[in-house]
């Protein structure tokens, strides 16, 4: 039971955040109560945490606090590293305890245990590679190459030199303050991968988007067909022809649907990791 509402409030805090965290700013939501609470996740919460450390334990407090906010946002750190293998190893744990002894089913095949474990592991795969490869580190032995891979364009990029690594800076380059390194066509520091994205691995980042996004439709299907594959197994429906032997009726088909909706609780786990 305890999974189940782990679930449930990822869900929704999931929801809350991009509603409101990603989306808090939009002009639609000015002066709603999206946007405050945009405003309190941004800034207002930390800055009231902020308050209470110092309240209770005075500047050592707030010391160690900006100890801790530097080493988990401005340098390398596998914090969101171990989260991700987290949620995807303990999301697949969930569903072999929950869905593997109805596989096989009538609507899916044996081969779906090996296939899911397939995804999931070229998905961890994707994730290394990306995580672990050069993204396009530019220094002083490579400098000249990637000036003449990308040259100055005199309209947006203009010939400059890097402050911090004191080498010319490429065009579409930039210096990631928080690996302290000039990165060629650079798009940006991701945390989940504790790693720049740039010229070298952007193909690995954006496999790894795609293939994850597979994954989701992939689950999401497997589920569906698997609530299915029950219920025509107990016989509470009939999946291809809605209801049979019944009057075309809502009357008549209420009590099945009462039945689908009794037999979707007896199945929560499916339902809710189909949602989530």
């Amino acid at each position: 039971m305890a999974v189940q509402w782990l679930l449930v409030c990822h869900g929704l805090v999931t929801l809350l955040v991009v509603v409101s965290f990603l989306c808090g700013n939009w002009p639609i939501f000015q002066g709603t109560f999206v946007q405050r609470i945009h405003f309190f996740l941004a800034f207002g919460a930390y800055d009231y945490f902020r308050r209470v450390i110092d309240f209770v334990f005075g500047a050592r407090g707030t010391g160690a606090l900006a100890s801790v906010e530097y080493f988990c946002c401005d340098r390398p750190n596998p914090i969101l590293q171990i989260l991700y293998l987290g949620i995807i190893g303990g999301t697949y744990y969930i569903i072999v305890k929950s869905s593997f002894s109805y596989i096989p089913g009538y609507y899916l095949s044996e081969i779906h245990r090996y296939t899911s474990l397939l995804a999931v592991a070229v998905g961890i795969i994707l994730f290394l590679l990306t995580s672990f490869s050069d993204p396009g580190t530019v220094n002083i032995e490579n400098v000249s190459q990637y000036l003449s891979a990308y040259p100055y364009d005199n309209i947006i990029f203009f010939e400059k030199d890097c402050s911090t690594c004191k080498i010319p800076r490429p065009a579409r380059s930039k210096h990631c303050s928080v690996c302290k390194r000039c990165v060629a066509r650079f798009d940006h520091h991701c945390g989940w991968m504790n790693n720049c994205i740039g010229e070298k691995n952007t193909r690995y980042f954006m496999a790894f988007l795609f293939w994850h996004f597979i994954i989701c439709i992939y689950g999401v299907v497997a589920i569906v067909l698997l609530l299915a594959g029950r219920m025509k197994e107990l016989q509470v429906i009939h999946i291809l022809t809605v209801y049979y032997g019944i009057d075309n009726s809502f009357r008549g088909l209420a009590p099945h649907v009462a039945q689908v909706k009794c037999l979707s609780l007896s199945y929560h786990s499916f339902v809710l990791i189909g949602i989530f």
